[in-house]
């Protein structure tokens, strides 16, 4: 009997197909804590590891009793034993289920779980698939984590079992299911109707909305009246937002939107809300090399240049000024209402420097200050205010030119000039040096009217003329035509530097501070008042005499 049993199941073996990978049923016959048993009607129950009977949640899906697939490994190992494994067998399941599915084109169910180079990792009921970047929706996607690690439908487009190759569309599924409410939208919209979207996707120029089957673009120009950076900064991914369509392209299927166009344009009549030289509060927004950017009420910036920014220092970076997120008090400069353009001021919200200076100093009135710089137009001083005052080269001495007088100061020195000039519309300050002391040419010119023969000392002499220092400060020119009747070719052949000249005071010239003198005048005049004298005792004389003959004819 026993011999008959034997027989038999040898017999029943071999109705078996026993190859590997060969997928029969088999009974749970016990569960213990790391270890499923099989009886799958061959020589020996198999025991397969527990983990290939949990689902995704980490629950065993089978009880005792309960019959299940599984693969063939080995109807006798080394050992003796059957091998049995349940994750094969789901695998073949799987695989089974693609190929209906990709025969007849319907969907399946994945879950996106990695990023690869061209696109991502999507696993099936086990099996690994590829979805190209190009295939995840029907718009160039960059961020898909609201579409990963949950499931979704896709199509599978191409199947290889041997080669284990399984490429999956996900924008297939969406352009079959769009396709009737695609073509029903697209009827119906018109420019300027509301719509209701879905933000599907961020880039940098926009975002991408799904009106319900077709695209939409928002560009990040119709978010907000104000500037946007980012489009993350108005919408987020996955949210549901009013939009009105502005351009609808049929041929193309190319719809524009707009977000701010819900709203009022807060740039219609804004200079008359905002006149010229009206202060404001409002946020600093961002900030730039060039200046900051003020948002002075809901959609509206303006532009604090970075010359706007402080009064003494023209170069300031703004984030020495300001901070990000401050509120600071601001004043309308211009507003450009066709360009969109506001121009405002921070420092116009200060006591302007100059002003100050021009209202607390007279003309006339002395300062001090230490040297800032020495420049070839002249010398800048630091006054109170942090702000500087120039005395050009021309104002520094009275008797020495300008870049000569300049060399005898440097950086640092502290010194004393006069208030010559304020102008606090183009921020300048003009000081001297030489009037702390009276000018000594106009000192002269008072002295010393013209005609008058002046003393002094010959410093210079060339075949022109010779140079007469008249006094300190105070220079006389006489010309070689000036200093004789006779024709003199050289003066140097009649004057020498350090002899002492007696001239006529003939001309001024006060822009190069020289007074003209003539010594052929002085001697013209000289021998002029001498005939005048001869004249008036030759007068005399004859007077005498025809009274002499008078009172003698009168004696007779």
């Amino acid at each position: 009997m026993m011999e008959s049993f034997a027989e038999l199941f040898e017999e029943s073996l071999q109705q078996v197909e026993t190859r590997p990978g060969t997928i029969v049923k088999g009974t749970i016959v016990r569960i213990s804590n790391n270890l499923v048993f099989v009886d799958a009607g061959l020589k020996s129950e198999a025991a397969i590891p527990v983990e290939e009977f949990k689902n995704a949640a980490g629950e065993i899906e089978v009880e005792v009793g309960d019959v299940c697939d599984v693969a063939l490994d080995a109807v006798e190992d080394g050992f003796g034993e059957t091998k049995l494994s349940r994750e094969k067998a789901k695998r073949h399941e799987a695989w089974i289920q693609l190929e209906k599915a990709y025969e007849d084109q319907e969907t399946v169910i994945g879950v996106i779980n990695g990023k690869v180079k061209g696109g991502f990792t999507v696993e099936l009921n086990g099996i690994r698939a590829f979805l190209p970047g190009s295939l995840v929706d029907v718009r160039p996607v960059r961020d898909t984590a609201h579409l990963e690690n949950k499931d979704i439908e896709f199509k599978v487009i191409k199947l290889d079992q041997k080669r284990n190759n399984v490429v999956v569309s996900r924008r297939a599924v969406i352009e079959t299911e769009n396709s009737v409410e695609r073509d029903e939208l697209l009827e119906n919209l018109q420019e300027g109707q509301e719509v209701k979207g879905i933000v599907k996707n961020l880039t940098d120029y926009g975002a991408f909305v799904d009106l319900g089957g077709v695209d939409g673009l928002l560009h990040i120009t119709d978010m907000a009246w104000k500037r946007v950076k980012h489009p993350s900064e108005i919408v987020t991914v996955g949210e549901e937002i009013n939009v009105k369509i502005l351009k609808f392209d049929r041929e193309r299927t190319r719809v524009s939107l707009g977000l701010k166009q819900l709203g009022e344009d807060p740039w219609v009549a804004i200079a008359k809300r905002y006149p010229e030289s009206t202060r404001l509060t409002g946020k600093v927004t961002n900030l730039t090399d060039y200046g900051c950017f003020v948002e002075i009420e809901e959609g509206v910036e303006g532009l604090v240049h970075v010359s706007e920014m402080d009064w003494t220092n023209k170069n300031i970076h703004p984030s020495k000024v300001v901070n990000l997120g401050d509120m600071a008090e601001v004043m309308v400069l211009d507003i450009d209402e066709e360009r969109r353009r506001i121009s405002l001021g921070l420092k116009q919200c200060k006591a302007n420097p100059w002003e100050e200076f021009s209202s607390t100093h007279d003309k006339g009135q002395k300062v001090s200050g230490k040297i800032k710089s020495i420049t070839d137009f002249g010398i800048f001083i630091g006054l109170d205010g942090n702000i500087d005052g120039l005395v050009h080269l021309s104002d520094i001495s009275w008797e020495v030119e300008g870049e000569k007088a300049v060399l005898d100061y440097k950086k640092g020195d502290e010194i004393e000039a006069v208030v010559l000039q304020v102008d606090p519309e183009r921020e300048r300050i003009s000081l001297g040096i030489k009037q702390i002391a009276a000018d000594p040419f106009n000192n002269y010119l008072a002295e010393f009217k013209k005609g008058t023969i002046v003393t002094g000392t010959i410093s210079e002499v060339d075949a022109k003329g010779a140079t007469v220092l008249l006094t300190e400060g105070v220079e006389g020119y006489i010309r070689v035509a000036d200093i004789s009747r006779d024709r003199i070719e050289d003066a140097s052949t009649v004057l020498k530097a350090g002899e002492s000249v007696e001239a006529k005071y003939v001309g001024v010239d006060r822009k190069n501070r020289v007074i003209s003198l003539s010594i052929k005048a002085k001697d013209e005049a000289d021998e002029k008042d001498a005939i005048d004298s001869l004249k008036q005792q030759d007068e005399a004389s004859m007077g005498n005499a025809m009274l002499d003959a008078f009172n003698a004819a009168k004696g007779k």
